[in-house]
């Protein structure tokens, strides 16, 4: 076997030493932010005594402080207990914060500016209360399986949309003051085994579909990256020095630390792997400390040495200033173990925030007869447990862990307390008093009553659920992952049940991800279906928001809604490892590679106004290989906008309504092979009735790259590029040539 080949296939199987060491490469952090806050670092460092050190990369162990994580004050520096708290979509645990829409609705919404807002909104509370690192954005698992457990917690199951949203929400966070943390890094894609299992993912894969986005972050400069519980090619990911040392911090050229999740790190030589944080530094009975006195060891013996030890504390103490945090920052007033009251109230008017999420994160997928937008029906059924809060309160369950009233996000410790909720109940009873509506209810899952409450009504609203959420809680039989994409709770029947007595019902899903709908779409009375996803708090007004038509419905699916689940390629796996046999085809990569015809493909929605699209251009002005400079992200020329497409989109409709224009790229010819086309553009415009617009998608030299296993470097294929642009990833309405 050729030396050249035998490497490659060597780093496919993840089994190559790291590329040197894992020291900041400063040509890289040059001109960031970054510059700055390594010189204060440096400065500090200089003062501080070994067992500081040691303090400030450990834990003080699980439920010592008043976070979920929590490192040992020190005060010649005055650096401070740091405080690091759960999660993604809000403050957990805490009272007087906001519970934002989980991620999945933000990438519903394919508005960067919303995006941004999530993301400034939940560092400022962050801030507000004293935590010095929130952990999210989530960027993995990015949801190749459709029932995996946390896909909800992320964005999009697409690299593209996933990168764009992590960017703008880690902009948002970190202008807030607070450091965000990107994770879980990486191959974390099912909540089962998740401890123990091994994903094995091709070099190539890895690079173009699960690192991609890891990538954007660390261009956003996020402050920190937590490595995952599973194995990646059979190394611990909190372990394997390629993918810490190699991958991330010198391909990737991060600048900030790792942080383990919690309880993920199995042996004090962690540090040589690249873990540069011990959380919560004990597991969760308070044993088992592997740094703390044990790196101290590790140091004094020189199996760790100490210049490691110097830059993991020089990365954190870099984070800490970059977000300048080092001046007049709030303290921790309250505590995660007692009902997380004493923080002070911070939520401000981020329920707008929620409830414009909430609302633009709605995709209408179904709407027959202009069923939608209501006007004022003479009767109205609200039919389903889905439309009511938890009779035992909105947070009755810990961490959100029951299908129990109406919802609005998934389980697991990526959740918040709700504020409040308005359920939709609340909502409707509300609107239909305003313009005389008589309101008959069923808020059970009883299908004798869903009939019963069907037949009396001019218009029937069903409301149905599925849940999902983390390994370590257990609902209605799911440990995490769901058993299967059907409806919860006959989800089906009580659909059907509705629509055997009533020719005009509404159905209305609450989801963390894809269900099945051919049983709901064969029935002849379903006139129209919402899809309303994880709307957190302000279900209820956002939803009567697009049904009144205040909003024309402008989401757009984050994922691919099947016919049938063998039709995804990939499921949760029992054995003890993954080998992603299905590489670059996940969702409608897959779809299109297999020529499976979807029931609502990726980037579908339908509003009440239709679109036209016109004038494609391309231009395509630089050719060249790029700076070739180290940068955050990688090197720098990858993100370098090297052509830009252009088209028109025009309102043709009667009513506002926003638009979200796609761009796909095909490589070439000469590229390995590859998906038909890939995501690598969008633009969200609102548009008067009869106006036009253009939507400009600049690519970067990376969007028309591909990566070369053996060159270990992202290549441009020669040859002509095809451009789509559409108003989903089938609805192509606009193809050209580049």
């Amino acid at each position: 076997m050729k030396l050249t080949l035998l490497l490659a296939v060597l780093l496919d199987q993840g089994l190559a030493a790291a590329t040197g060491s894992d020291a900041v490469n400063a040509a890289a952090i040059s001109g960031t932010p970054w510059a700055a806050a390594y010189s204060k670092a440096q400065t500090a460092l200089a003062k501080l005594a070994n067992g500081d050190k040691i303090n400030i990369v450990t834990g003080q162990g699980w439920e010592r402080g008043p976070c979920v994580g929590t490192t040992t004050p020190v005060s010649k520096i005055n650096y401070p207990q740091l405080c690091l708290q759960d999660g993604p979509l809000g403050v957990r645990y805490l009272q007087g914060v906001t519970a934002f829409p989980p991620g999945v609705q933000a990438a519903a919404t394919w508005n960067t500016s919303l995006m941004y807002a999530r993301g400034n909104a939940l560092g400022t509370e962050s801030k507000g209360v004293g935590v010095n690192v929130q952990l999210g954005p989530v960027a993995g698992p990015l949801g190749k399986i459709p029932n995996g457990g946390r896909n909800w917690e992320g964005f999009a199951a697409d690299p593209y949309l996933t990168g764009i949203a992590m960017s703008q929400t880690i902009q948002g966070m970190q202008a807030a003051g607070v450091q965000a943390c990107a994770k879980h890094f990486i191959g974390n894609e099912q909540e089962l085994n998740r401890e123990t299992m091994s994903s094995n993912i091709d070099d190539r894969t890895l690079h173009e579909l699960y690192l991609w986005p890891f990538a954007d972050a660390v261009r956003a400069n996020v402050a920190s990256v937590m490595c995952s519980y599973n194995q990646l090619n059979s190394s611990w990911a909190c372990e394997n020095s390629k993918i810490l040392n190699g991958t991330l911090k010198t391909e990737l050229n991060f600048p900030g630390y790792v942080t383990s999740d919690w309880n993920a790190q199995h042996t004090t030589g962690a540090a040589n792997a690249g873990l540069d944080m011990s959380m919560p530094g004990t597991d969760f009975n308070n044993q088992n400390m592997l740094w703390g006195q044990n790196l101290a060891n590790a140091i004094s013996s020189g199996s760790v040495p100490q210049s490691r030890l110097d830059d993991m504390v020089t990365r954190i103490l870099a984070s800490w200033y970059m977000l300048g945090q080092d001046s007049g920052y709030p303290s921790v007033t309250w505590s995660s173990w007692n009902g997380g009251s004493g923080a002070p109230n911070v939520a401000g008017n981020h329920k707008d925030i929620v409830r414009n999420i909430a609302a633009d994160g709605i995709v209408l997928l179904k709407n027959s007869n202009n069923t939608l937008p209501l006007k004022a029906p003479p009767s109205i059924a609200i039919i389903g447990q889905d439309a009511v809060v938890n009779p035992s309160g909105a947070n009755a369950c810990t961490d959100r862990g029951c299908d129990t009233g109406t919802l609005g996000m998934g389980w697991g410790s990526g959740t918040a307390q709700y504020p409040y909720m308005v359920a939709p109940y609340n909502a409707i009873s509300s609107k239909a008093a305003s313009i005389g509506t008589k309101l008959i209810t069923s808020t059970t899952d009883t299908t004798s009553s869903a009939s019963s409450a069907a037949a009396q009504a001019d218009t029937a609203i069903v409301f149905i659920t599925a849940d999902s959420g983390e390994e370590y809680i257990t609902v209605e039989g799911n440990v995490g992952d769901r058993m299967n994409l059907n409806p919860w709770h006959s989800g089906n029947a009580l659909v059907q049940a509705a629509a055997s007595t009533n020719k005009k019902v509404i159905v209305v899903v609450h989801s963390v991800g894809p269900i099945i709908l051919e049983t709901i779409l064969a029935q002849p009375n379903v006139q129209a279906v919402v899809w309303a996803g994880l709307p957190s708090s302000e279900s209820g007004n956002a939803l009567v928001d697009i049904l009144w038509g205040a909003k024309a419905p402008n989401g757009k699916l984050p994922y691919t809604i099947a016919k049938f689940p063998s039709d995804y390629g990939t499921q949760v796996t029992s054995g003890g490892s993954d080998s992603f046999p299905e590489g670059l085809y996940i969702d409608y990569r897959h779809f299109d590679h297999a020529s499976i015809a979807p029931r609502y493909e990726f980037g579908f929605g339908l509003s009440y106004t239709t679109f036209t699209y016109s004038a494609l251009t391309t231009s395509y002005t630089d050719r060249t290989p790029g700076n070739l400079a180290p940068a955050p992200g990688g090197v720098s020329g990858l993100f370098d906008t090297v052509a830009t497409v252009t088209a028109t989109i025009k309102n043709n409709g009667t009513v506002v309504g926003a638009e979200i224009a796609q761009l796909y790229i095909g490589l070439p010819s000469s590229a390995p092979a590859s998906p038909l086309k890939q995501l690598r553009g969008f633009q969200k415009v609102l548009l008067q009735p009869g106006a036009s617009a253009t939507v400009t998608f600049p690519l970067r030299r990376r969007d028309l790259s591909y990566w070369n296993v053996r060159s270990q470097s992202w290549v441009v294929p020669s040859g002509t590029f095809v451009v789509s642009v559409g108003a989903s990833s089938r609805d192509l309405r606009l193809v050209g040539r580049m």
